[in-house]
């Protein structure tokens, strides 16, 4: 869909297809001040679609904007692509509380630990071996002084990213920063030295 005159206000809650397969429905879109950045609405999956095409099922996953192509008759949201593309699309997300989230609805979030520490701000994400195992984290000032930090850039391992604050626009860790610091995945992944095995559940 590339006529920008269709608003999330006019498609929330529209059921969305693939040919005859119902998808889901959209709930949402990120909260974003430059709405350029949001290249994604947030859509609530049906539960058969996410056992078929998820490596693991979610019930809430991003759809990307360019997939749209117009509100049918009967109120429906027709897409372009095949149900393989889309699962293509889900494959190339992160994790996080069980919910599937693009690059797009990362980028320029603030970090913040478990303490409501402000860490910095996502710039990228880590992708190894086709799977995102990290995000790139422009790091505060007063972070990189009180911890002594060589780089401006720290990456964060997805395992640790918890949940996100939508209106707010915050990705909330697991942990707080100086428990994070020590854990070997998050020296291996700010090392450059890392395999697959560094990425395994850690408590």
């Amino acid at each position: 869909m590339t006529d920008e005159s269709f608003r999330i206000q006019e498609l929330l809650q529209r059921e969305v297809y693939v040919k005859q397969t119902r998808v889901g429905v959209i709930v949402g879109e990120r909260y974003h001040p430059n709405e350029e950045r949001v290249q994604s609405f947030r859509l609530q999956v049906e539960p058969g679609v996410a056992d078929e095409f998820m490596r693991k099922p979610a019930e809430f996953a991003p759809l990307s904007k360019e997939l749209l192509h117009g509100i049918q008759s009967d109120g429906s949201i027709k897409l372009t692509k095949s149900m393989r593309e889309l699962q293509r699309r889900w494959r190339n997300t992160v994790r996080i509380n069980e919910k599937l989230y693009a690059p797009d609805e990362l980028l320029d979030r603030a970090v913040l630990d478990t303490q409501g520490e402000d860490l910095g701000v996502v710039i990228g994400l880590v992708k190894i071996k086709r799977t995102y195992r990290g995000v790139k984290v422009k790091a505060r000032g007063n972070l990189r002084r009180r911890y002594r930090l060589e780089n401006a850039v720290i990456n964060i391992p997805v395992q640790f990213l918890a949940r996100t604050s939508p209106r707010l626009d915050e990705i909330i860790l697991s942990r707080t920063f100086d428990k994070l610091m020590g854990l070997p995945s998050y020296l291996k992944l700010n090392s450059g030295e890392i395999n697959e095995e560094d990425f395994e559940e850690e408590e």
